[in-house]
């Protein structure tokens, strides 16, 4: 029988994600599977239509799985127990130079990075920023308001407030609503890193967030975090319940699908670096083409074909 090459499924129509914790992922008779090590039992997972898997402590993944994913394109993170650290990605779709450029010139410059910042607090609060603030300027206002929406939430849910607190050495030590808001957004950031990978550019490269390996990630997901996250993370703290990790990865399962949030994810990263009123560069007259002529692919605009 020929090799029918796959094709990935566009990030928007895909489940947003899965976590997997305690077992063996592998490939067998062709199927993404994770198997239970204590009694054998298999879990068959669409790697295909899931835009990110999270694997937590306790995972082992063969070499087929690894390279199943790449090839449809699903992007694999190591996290911490619960989720709450994220130590490691695997890049599933490989980069575009183009895109790359792009992004970092846009971050290279203060002009351009101004107006992307500023494109960014206009999308996050509705309303555009104040006038001749920078960046650092502007990143203190933006903190200011958080602090407030973190105060009108814990108001409304019943809750005692004490700020945004958590060890990532020690979940325990941390307050309930502090452990939902943590399994929450590393939900959110799983699955934003999936998109910005998907779409061609680099997650480390960002501009109100420097300096971390998914400052980018940050950047984005902040937009999208109080219509989505933690509403739902402040919801099932406010339930009372003894482990509320799993709970709110329900919810925020939920919350994604309601805002069609990986409709929306890509498009808005192209408004956003829009927003610095450049051109991406053109190809080079230099490049030279590929031995092979890549096909079409039916997949995002990052994602290898082969």
């Amino acid at each position: 029988m020929a090799f029918i090459p796959l094709k990935p499924i566009p990030l928007k129509d895909r489940r947003s994600m899965v976590f997997v914790g305690r077992g063996q992922i592998d490939v067998r008779d062709g199927a993404f599977v994770v198997v239970d090590e204590v009694n054998g039992e298999r879990m068959h997972i669409p790697v295909g239509t899931t835009a990110c898997l999270l694997l937590e402590p306790g995972t082992r993944v063969s070499h087929a799985a690894i390279k199943l994913a790449s090839t449809v394109g699903t992007l694999l993170i190591w996290v911490g127990e619960a989720g709450v650290r994220l130590y490691s990605a695997g890049q599933p779709g490989g980069a575009r130079s183009d895109k790359l450029l792009y992004q970092a010139r846009l971050a290279l410059e203060d002009d351009l990075r101004l107006k992307v910042v500023r494109k960014m607090f206009e999308m996050r609060f509705g309303e555009a920023p104040p006038s001749r603030r920078s960046v650092d300027q502007l990143r203190g206002i933006e903190g200011a308001r958080v602090r407030k929406l973190y105060q009108q939430l814990a108001k409304q849910y019943g809750l005692k407030w004490h700020g945004r607190r958590y060890d990532p050495n020690d979940w325990d030590a941390s307050d309930p609503i502090n452990k939902a808001l943590s399994a929450a957004t590393a939900c959110l950031y799983g699955i934003t890193e999936a998109a910005i990978l998907a779409a061609g550019y680099a997650p480390a490269i960002g501009f109100l967030h420097t300096g971390k390996p998914q400052s980018f990630v940050y950047d984005i997901a902040d937009i999208v975090k109080f219509e989505t996250v933690v509403p739902a993370a402040f919801r099932v703290a406010a339930k009372g319940v003894a482990k509320p990790d799993r709970e709110v990865r329900i919810a925020c399962r939920d919350a994604f699908t309601k805002t069609k949030l990986l409709n929306r994810i890509i498009p808005m990263i192209e408004e956003i670096l829009a927003a610095g009123e450049i051109e991406p560069p053109p190809p080079s007259p230099d490049q030279v083409p590929p031995a092979i002529p890549t096909a079409e692919s039916l997949g995002d605009a990052g994602h290898r074909s082969s």
